[in-house]
């Protein structure tokens, strides 16, 4: 099977969920954030939509993600509306995390992946065989395939909302030796509360248009996939939240 075309499905789906975070944060905050910032990056993501169809090899397409997620990030700080002091954005540090919102997100990106992972080997999958991760021994390469649409729109704004609403602070990290930040024990306790809480609440799926809970997103899109590959379907239909 051609992997490119089930990959970029995957980006499109993240690229056009961090369009809509995006334009959501401008339309719900329009007199608090960088309205002009925000818009611009936003269209340079619709830019990105036609070059990710258009594009013939799996370099090129890591290519152009690498470009959208830069141009995503580039805008994160104004996401940011409380706390600025304690929560900035200026770009992803990772392995690692180098300030308190990268210690959240990769936190959140951790436990939405093993989320991920879990939902594959539910429907039958192999969470290490993946289309645009690289098979590496121990690497769960579907899983960090099937949960790129799902950064935006589930862990980013997850995040976002626990800070903007106060439930994770400043003193809920701790910085180490080699100048990492990482969630305190009681910081992870916080968040993994929270998530459970975030998953148990209701949407419409985009796709099927059927109610379902945040945490059944990834066995669905798990179950779509298959659905794809037993070749029920003819293309695998990305998660775009609207």
């Amino acid at each position: 099977m051609d992997a490119l075309p089930v990959a970029k499905s995957f980006i499109i789906g993240k690229i056009f969920n961090a369009k809509w975070v995006l334009e959501r944060t401008k339309r719900d905050h329009a007199l608090r954030v960088n309205v002009e910032r925000i818009s611009q990056q936003s269209d340079r993501l619709t830019q990105r939509l036609p070059e990710i169809h258009q594009c013939n090899s799996m370099g090129a397409l890591r290519g152009l993600e690498g470009m959208a997620a830069k141009e995503y990030f580039y805008a994160f700080d104004d996401l940011i509306l409380k706390s600025k002091d304690d929560f900035f954005f200026e770009e992803r540090t990772r392995r690692p995390p180098l300030d308190r919102m990268n210690a959240l997100l990769s936190f959140i990106y951790s436990v939405l992946t093993n989320d991920c992972c879990a939902a594959l080997q539910g429907v039958g999958l192999d969470p290490y065989v993946g289309f645009m991760h690289v098979d590496r021994p121990g690497r769960a390469s579907l899983a960090l395939d099937l949960v790129e649409e799902f950064r935006p729109v589930i862990a980013d704004r997850f995040a976002l909302t626990l800070v903007n609403t106060g439930v994770i602070q400043a003193k809920d990290f701790e910085e180490r030796e080699n100048g990492g930040v990482f969630l305190s024990e009681t910081g992870r306790k916080a968040v993994l509360g929270a998530w459970q809480r975030k998953k148990t609440e209701q949407i419409v799926h985009p796709y099927l248009q059927e109610r379902i809970s945040w945490g059944l997103v990834p066995y669905v899109q798990a179950l779509l996939l298959t659905r794809f590959l037993r070749g029920d379907i003819d293309a695998y239909p990305p998660f775009m939240w609207k």
